[in-house]
Parts: structure tokens; C-alpha cells; sequence
């Protein structure tokens, strides 16, 4: 037995590969390099969806589909009631979702792919006190989402901003909620139980709650030269260093390359505060050069939290909002995976090792 599954092989997939030796990610057969600086989140969506539904759908026909389903779905966020608001966001965007049918079809695919989309902005502005702003069919997904969420129109590099974060995190091999996905499909439940299932590994802090914190570590260090010290200290109180580390990559993450690369246009146009990338940009020299110094036999990185923060925070995305945001992106490598799954796979049934006591001998 291998504790957390470590290196056990559960499934075959054609969708994605994560090379954590070469800190390498490929999805459908396009590295992470390629797709993260040329593709929307409608591209990468078509080919990853691709052979797995019903009929081929182009990248103009699911902008297309995706614009009218959001409208569609906005009837939804009548149902947000107080108790919902008070929820942390993407608990309350996991309950609109379990109100959406189950089915296995293209429409299924395609109403839980418009649903966060529409669904977590809604509830940012009503936590926030204000209405919440109706779709736009005519936008693409990441333009829409901007302007619902900030209640205007995104210029064309914070459009591009978010499509490069979407493609990035679009797909990772088996994680956690992507597991968890395949194992509710294998059960043909439907497509709606595999992402709330996803959902609900997703926000777990071991998975996809950790780059809020990010922000917090910087509003901390506050300054540059003030980098190494807090980050000593940190690591002196046994303290995890925020953005740095993964489980499965031995050098450094090429989402965080990627969201990295998207940053710059939102600097060059003035769009995102200068000193905060370069505060940024501190603290990461100095967190690897501490990091080597004292976890020499631990290669230790940065990872796709450490950008991500800073992408969405300069988006307008509350930090409380991050782990919602991931899973608007991600649904759609759940949703390829659990359908991957259907169509090829068994249910998935491991067997445990009984290790309790055992019944007395008559």
C-alpha cells in the first residue's frame, strides 16, 4: 500500500501530463508555454472537450453557446438568500451549482461551465452590497466574467490576463478534486455530482485554498528588504513559505511562468500597481535563495499559488474569492476527465487492508 496513493497509477487519460522532473505540462499535446500566451478560455475548452461529447463543438460555436447559457443561468442568483451570503463564496457557489439538473449531455457540459461563471461574481457583489450584473452573451466567458464582476467593461489585456490564468489551470493530471470527479462519474451519476464532488475537494487548504494567502504574506513583509527576515522567521516557527512547493513538480511550476508572463501587459498599461510586482519579485529571490540554504535535499519552488494571487488580485478578485475562481477555470478538465471516464473507464473500486482488531476464536 501507498499512503495518498503516491505514484500509483489509477487511470489513462489523453488530456493532460504533468512531468514534475522536467516542470513540464502538456494538455492534449500543446505544452503549457504555447497554449498560456495564444489560447482563450473557449479555445482550451474546445480541445480539451473534444471526442467527448456527443457532437464536435468549435471554439466560435462554445463562445457562442456559453454567452446564452450564462444569461440563461442568471435566473439562479434570485436564490441566494442570507444564509447562502453568509457562506464563504465558493461554498455558496458549490450550493447554486447542486441546484443545476445532472446529465451526461453537451447542454449538461455546457450549463456547469457558464454556472461559476455567472454564478460566483453574482455572489461577490451581493456579499459586497451591491446588485448583481447580468451577463452579456456577446463577451466571451473571461470578459463577461469581469464585467459582472466590477459592473464594467475589462480592457483587452485584463480580458487576456484572466484567459491565460483559465488555460492554465484548466487541466493537472489526477489532483485530488480531478480524482474525485473521475470516481462519481465512474459511477454515472452525472456530470453535476462530479463537479460539486470536485468543489468540495477543491476547497480543501491542501488543494485549492491556499493563494489568498499569498497576499497575506506580502501585506506582511511589506517591502523588500524587509524579505528575508520575515521569510527566516517564518521558517524558524515551522511555518509553510506560501507559493513555494508541490507535491508533484521537482523544480519550478510553469503555471507559475505562465501567470508570471500574463502579469506584464497589466504592468505596462498601468492596470496593476507596479511596486507590488516588484515587492513581488523580492520576495521570491529570496524565498528560493532561503529555501536552498535550508532545505538543500528539498527541491522547493515556486508553484502556481505564488502568480495566481497576484493575477487575481489585480483582476479585481477578492482574495476570499481565489479558490471560486479556480474552480470556474478547472470545471472544465473535471468535467473532460469525468466524461473520459464514462466512456472508457470502470467504476472505480479499490480495496482497503484491514489492519483492526480481529473477532475471537469460538
Amino acid at each position: 500500500m501507498k499512503n495518498g496513493l503516491e505514484d500509483v497509477i489509477a487511470a489513462e487519460t489523453q488530456l493532460s501530463d504533468v512531468d514534475g522532473e522536467a516542470g513540464r505540462l502538456i494538455i492534449r499535446g500543446i505544452s503549457l508555454d504555447e497554449l498560456a500566451s495564444t489560447a482563450t478560455y473557449e479555445s482550451v475548452a474546445a480541445l480539451l472537450l473534444d471526442g467527448l461529447t456527443e457532437r464536435p463543438v468549435s471554439e466560435a460555436e462554445l463562445r457562442g453557446q456559453l454567452g446564452l447559457m450564462r444569461t440563461q443561468l442568471f435566473a439562479h442568483v434570485q436564490s441566494l438568500d442570507q444564509d447562502l451570503l453568509a457562506l464563504p463564496p465558493v461554498d455558496a457557489l458549490r450550493a447554486l451549482i447542486a441546484r443545476l439538473p445532472d446529465g451526461e449531455d453537451l447542454d449538461a457540459a455546457l450549463r456547469l461551465l457558464a454556472a461559476p461563471a455567472v454564478f460566483l461574481p453574482a455572489i461577490l457583489r451581493l456579499q459586497a452590497g451591491s446588485e448583481p450584473t447580468e451577463p452579456d452573451a456577446k463577451l466571451s466567458q473571461s470578459a463577461d466574467i469581469l464585467r459582472m464582476l466590477t459592473g464594467r467593461l475589462p480592457s483587452k489585456e485584463q480580458t487576456s490576463a484572466l484567459d491565460a490564468y483559465l488555460v492554465a489551470i484548466s487541466d493537472h493530471g489526477l489532483n485530488a478534486s480531478t480524482f474525485a470527479s473521475r470516481v462519481i462519474a465512474s459511477t454515472r451519476a452525472g456530470l453535476t455530482s462530479s463537479v460539486l464532488a470536485a468543489i468540495s475537494a477543491l476547497k480543501g487548504p491542501l488543494h485549492g485554498g491556499a493563494p489568498g494567502p499569498v497576499l497575506d504574506m506580502l501585506d506582511a513583509i511589506g517591502s523588500g528588504e524587509n524579505a528575508r527576515g520575515w521569510l527566516a522567521e517564518a521558517l524558524d516557527r515551522g511555518e509553510r513559505l506560501m507559493g513555494f512547493g508541490h507535491r508533484i513538480y521537482r523544480v519550478r511550476d510553469p503555471r507559475a511562468d505562465a501567470l508570471k508572463q500574463a502579469l506584464r501587459p497589466l504592468v505596462s498599461a498601468g492596470q496593476v500597481d507596479r511596486r507590488r510586482i516588484e515587492l513581488a519579485e523580492s520576495v521570491e529571490q529570496a524565498a528560493l535563495a532561503i529555501l536552498r540554504e535550508r532545505k538543500p535535499d528539498r527541491p522547493l519552488d515556486v508553484n502556481v499559488e505564488f502568480y495566481t494571487a497576484l493575477l487575481l488580485d489585480a483582476l479585481g478578485f477578492p482574495r476570499e474569492s481565489f479558490t471560486g475562481v479556480f474552480a470556474i477555470g478547472r470545471t472544465v478538465g473535471w468535467i473532460a476527465h469525468a466524461r473520459e471516464q464514462a466512456l472508457e473507464g470502470r467504476l472505480i473500486r479499490p480495496r482497503s487492508v484491514y489492519v483492526g482488531p480481529l473477532p475471537r476464536a469460538a
